[in-house]
């Protein structure tokens, strides 16, 4: 059966992190919805660098679907859009508590999840920027470019540039190693990634 994956975007995404991870999430045959979070319920908007991204459909649409994991990305206007989205955020509570995968990156983790204290206990990862990391409590930050906290079902990322660990992290905690490395095989991924033979 196909994961099922919700990638949120809002004014102000970071185009690389939403668009990378909706790729890769959608070359491994996963059934991905790209979703905007935006206050007025625009599908198109422009994102961190200034280029258009388009949403299948309204967040609002999709609130009662479940999702084997929801994907945030970073920037920070993006992630404000996130904090301040009383819907996002009771989905998200909503996904952790029926124990399924949150995903998310840059600005994301402080700013969405440490703000709204969704995850108190877990131990994440964010943009190296020390305003953000200072919002984790110093004993759950974790400076890795891609972190998982099997326990609280939680992967977070650190920026543009670890978009496609990050992905790859997803299909590797959703369906398995062997599965990422199918996925890693025609992408000619960089080998240190280890989901190819070397």
């Amino acid at each position: 059966m196909s994961q099922k994956i919700l990638v949120c975007i809002a004014p102000g995404t970071e185009e690389l992190e939403a668009i990378t991870t909706a790729d890769i999430l959608i070359r491994a045959d996963y059934d991905v919805t790209i979703a905007s979070a935006a206050s007025d319920g625009a599908l198109a908007m422009k994102g961190a660098n200034g280029i258009t991204l388009t949403a299948d459909i309204k967040l609002v649409d999709v609130a009662d679907d479940e999702f084997d994991c929801i994907v945030l990305p970073g920037g920070t206007e993006g992630a404000c859009c996130f904090r301040d989205s009383t819907l996002l955020i009771e989905m998200i509570k909503q996904q952790k508590n029926d124990h399924r995968f949150v995903a998310a990156i840059c600005a994301s983790p402080a700013i969405v999840l440490q703000e709204h204290d969704i995850y108190p206990e877990a131990r994440m990862t964010c943009y190296p920027a020390q305003e953000l990391i200072d919002m984790i409590p110093a004993g759950n930050h974790r400076v890795k470019r891609v972190f998982t906290d099997v326990l609280n079902k939680l992967i977070t990322s650190q920026g543009p540039g670890s978009s496609l660990e990050f992905a790859m992290e997803i299909i590797n905690q959703l369906s398995g190693k062997q599965k990422a490395a199918e996925v890693a095989a025609p992408m000619i991924v960089l080998p240190n990634l280890h989901y190819q033979p070397v």
